[in-house]
């Protein structure tokens, strides 16, 4: 009976403490996500760092940039203290330990930035696309898979809440029929003309930086979308154009690219340039017996189908955590959710693919076929 009341005492002890425990430590949730900044190249970074720093439950704990007059300049503009301002990437890791690195690099410096990450197990998101080659690709996934962590692509279409509605109608509710033709079409009046960041346009204009210019930096968005859209199926070839409209101005990449992908049942057309007069990221969607039309900045949305005249509607807003980047990267590093599918490495994976094989194409004005599946690294 003793032993027994002896036991109980023990038990009701270490309770106690455990209760102790959990009130002094609060959970890790509740407190704001320690969150790095590698790079400063990227011109997305400003906008970042202002919405970062307009929410509470983010913390910028740190920015590494190797240009020290780069990093001097976005200091002061954020009023950024010295102490978080690294010009080393590993000190700058193993001294602020964050939770999460937003990489704001060249695309070439993707795979550095996610295995220094990886080896401290650190989720990184980086800024469209992943990488410049397959071969990068594979080296980020590789390092992903060592470190056992996650590594998110951000696109600004990701957040539209008409993409959402489009996925809804035509693959949930199947009211389009099956998908037989998609058009993305991205673009802009081009860098030089927009008055990019001169540390912006001195790697989107470099071939090696980028991986090719509007080839790239906008094909990549229709690549992403139409992966999702096939359920992760790569295309069964790649035909690409791309063509130098003002070589005065981008002598080593091109500024105009179509690419198009053929599927077993289904077609894509990606129109990427630089030398539109306006702005714009619109995507179609074609089915057996009706579409679908989104629109620049998400809100748009048109739709046909059966009995129906063409007629525009309002998306539903998307959930909280896949509304907008750094609340996305947040639900994932906080184990609440994984990437969803169009910031998944899985799917970025094959729009390098897609991306590879279009420059390879308009170089030598060829069909590309990719590789099988069982034939991949």
């Amino acid at each position: 009976m003793m032993r027994q009341a002896a036991r109980a005492l023990v038990a009701m002890f270490a309770f106690s403490a455990l209760l102790a425990a959990h009130a002094q430590e609060p959970a890790l949730s509740s407190q704001p996500l320690r969150l790095a900044i590698a790079g400063l190249v990227h011109g997305h970074v400003s906008g970042f760092l202002r919405s970062a720093q307009e929410r509470h439950d983010v913390q910028i704990v740190a920015v590494y940039e190797p240009d020290a007059a780069l990093l001097k300049k976005y200091g002061e503009r954020y009023s950024l203290p010295d102490s978080v301002l690294f010009s080393d990437l590993t000190l700058m890791l193993d001294r602020a330990k964050p939770e999460a690195v937003a990489s704001f690099t060249s695309t070439l410096d993707h795979p550095a930035i996610v295995e220094a990450a990886a080896a401290r197990h650190v989720t990184v998101m980086m800024e469209k696309p992943l990488a410049v080659s397959n071969a990068d690709a594979q080296r980020i996934r590789a390092a992903a898979g060592r470190g056992g962590i996650d590594v998110l692509v951000n696109y600004e279409t990701t957040w539209y809440a008409n993409h959402g509605a489009i996925w809804t109608l035509m693959k949930e509710r199947a009211a389009g029929g099956e998908i037989r033709k998609m058009v993305a079409l991205d673009g802009h009046s081009g860098p030089k003309k927009i008055n990019v960041q001169p540390e912006f346009f001195a790697w989107l204009t470099d071939p090696v930086k980028n991986g090719a210019g509007a080839l790239f930096d906008f094909g990549c968005y229709g690549a992403n979308l139409m992966t999702w859209l096939m359920d992760n199926r790569r295309p069964i070839a790649v035909t690409a154009i791309a063509q130098q409209f003002q070589p005065d101005v981008y002598p080593r990449v091109d500024d105009e690219a179509t690419i198009l992908l053929e599927y077993p049942r289904a077609q894509g057309i990606i129109q990427a340039s630089w030398n539109w007069p306006f702005n714009r990221k619109d995507f179609e969607v074609y089915g057996d017996h009706g579409s679908a039309i989104a629109t620049t900045g998400g809100g748009g949305l048109t739709i046909a189908l059966p009995n129906e005249r063409e007629h525009a509607v309002t998306p539903d807003p998307r959930p909280a955590d896949e509304r907008d980047s750094i609340s996305h990267l947040m639900a994932v590093v906080r184990g609440h959710r994984k990437p969803n599918a169009l910031s998944s490495l899985d799917n970025n994976l094959i729009v390098t693919e897609i991306l590879d094989a279009a420059r390879q194409s308009a170089r030598t004005h060829a069909r590309v076929t990719l590789a099988r599946t069982a034939d991949r690294p």
